[in-house]
């Protein structure tokens, strides 16, 4: 099983891929500042979360000094413009994941919030012990922490798809262990530590043939490659507006239309409900019904803004260039002594994710990353919310540098070159 989807340009196209960076850094102001000691900032850690344009900034000020209002509330003028600006980012997302309806988008204020919405409303609905959920050995706490609670209260049954030598998952792996017993197959669509690739397109109709629905964490895959729901034959989708050059505090479910009107409510109180008496209420219509209170209007606006930024760039330019970059960063860890990278090589798996997860023999992940911050490098250590995923290799975490189409060519050179003398300092005082 291999990850047939989005398709992997030619050689000559990934060479002559645009220079993303050099158009794109003028419109991210905290990319042009200086480190400590006067270095120039170096940002890779965008897998943790992205850095934002300055249109993005602009859609949050002028939200805030012109239209500042609650939504869908109001009879004024600025409630109507504050409406129009969020549900005009519902749209937005709908369009930019390939929803059939703007009801399917349920704002959340996060990824983890969408599989929790998701693990609490379908799957206390719908679960019974014995019914089994399949998940994977490489997800991130999000995806494994909200089953095991649902499994805790339902009696169901968590099982974990295995990986393959070269750090992609075992497609021989899941077939076996789906049955007529798992409801629901839950899992990400880029690893965020190892980086693979997984074939959601071949993996969906598996999961629809043994009477089990969908659900894909595509947190590390909609900034960096097209994703299209229908494609996927995904039945849910989450994502996260911070990985997508967006605010904060501000994240999506996508469900088939069908799935979200069987669901019932997550959280209770305002904007949810259509009429409410002392004893019962009845709900409102999609997709509010899952929308409690006041919701993050701003932060919708600024995802919204966003994602008209993503799309100008065009996704199919920016994983191109992302390839370039990826190919480069695993050139250079590979020729530093004593590195080893987690998950399957650019050669492995062309489309892999544009981050490298890494070991240094005898070295700590946080002694390299404190160093490396210390020369205006940032990238991350630890376990990257993926304990399970570590314990599996033998080790208790690991160093991340992760990439964005801002990164320059220069930037990886000079990260890698910094690390190689890292290494050699902290082996000569160890």
């Amino acid at each position: 099983m291999t990850a047939a989807s989005p398709p992997t340009p030619g050689a000559d196209a990934v060479a002559a891929a645009p220079d993303l960076a050099a158009l794109t850094r003028a419109d991210f102001p905290l990319l042009a500042q200086t480190a400590c000691l006067g270095q120039p900032l170096i940002y890779l850690d965008h897998a943790a979360t992205s850095q934002k344009p300055r249109q993005v900034l602009a859609a949050l000020q002028h939200y805030y000094d012109h239209d500042n209002a609650n939504v869908h509330r109001g009879a004024h003028q600025l409630s109507a413009r504050a409406t129009e600006g969020f549900e005009g980012a519902r749209a937005k997302t709908a369009a930019f994941v390939g929803a059939a309806s703007p009801r399917e988008i349920v704002f959340t204020r996060n990824a983890s919030e969408a599989i929790n919405l998701v693990a609490r409303s379908w799957g206390e609905a719908n679960l019974r012990p014995g019914d089994e959920v399949l998940l994977t050995v490489m997800e991130h706490h999000s995806n494994l922490v909200p089953w095991q609670l649902l499994a805790a209260r339902t009696g169901c049954v968590l099982r974990h798809v295995g990986l393959t030598d070269t750090g992609e998952l075992d497609g021989d792996d899941l077939r076996r262990q789906l049955s007529e017993r798992t409801k629901l197959v839950s899992l990400v669509q880029v690893s965020n530590t190892l980086g693979c690739l997984n074939p959601i397109a071949q993996i969906a109709p598996l999961a629809h043939a043994a009477g089990a629905l969908l659900l894909v964490d595509a947190c590390q895959s909609l900034a960096h490659l097209p994703v299209d729901v229908t494609t996927l034959g995904a039945d849910f989708l989450v994502g996260s507006s911070h990985k997508l050059c967006g605010p904060t505090g501000m994240g999506f479910l996508w469900a088939r239309e069908a799935l979200l009107e069987a669901m019932p409510p997550f959280l209770g109180g305002g904007e949810m409900i259509q009429d409410v008496y002392l004893d019962h209420s009845s709900w409102a219509e999609l997709p509010h019904k899952f929308e409690a209170g006041t919701p993050a209007i701003g932060e919708a606006i600024g995802m919204g803004a966003a994602l008209d930024y993503l799309n100008a760039l065009g996704l199919e330019r920016i994983h191109a260039w992302e390839q370039v970059l990826t190919r480069q960063l695993f050139d250079r860890l590979r020729a530093i002594e004593g590195v080893r990278i987690l998950g399957p090589t650019p050669e492995q798996q062309p489309d892999r994710g544009a981050l490298a997860a890494f070991t240094v023999d005898g070295l700590h992940a946080n002694d390299i990353a404190a160093l490396l911050d210390s020369a205006g490098i940032c990238i991350r250590s630890g376990h990257h919310c993926t304990q399970p995923l570590h314990r599996l290799y033998g080790i208790p975490g690991s160093a991340r540098a992760s990439l964005s189409f801002t990164t320059s060519p220069a930037e990886i050179d000079r990260f890698a070159e910094e690390l190689e003398g890292t290494i050699t300092f902290l082996r000569e005082h160890s």
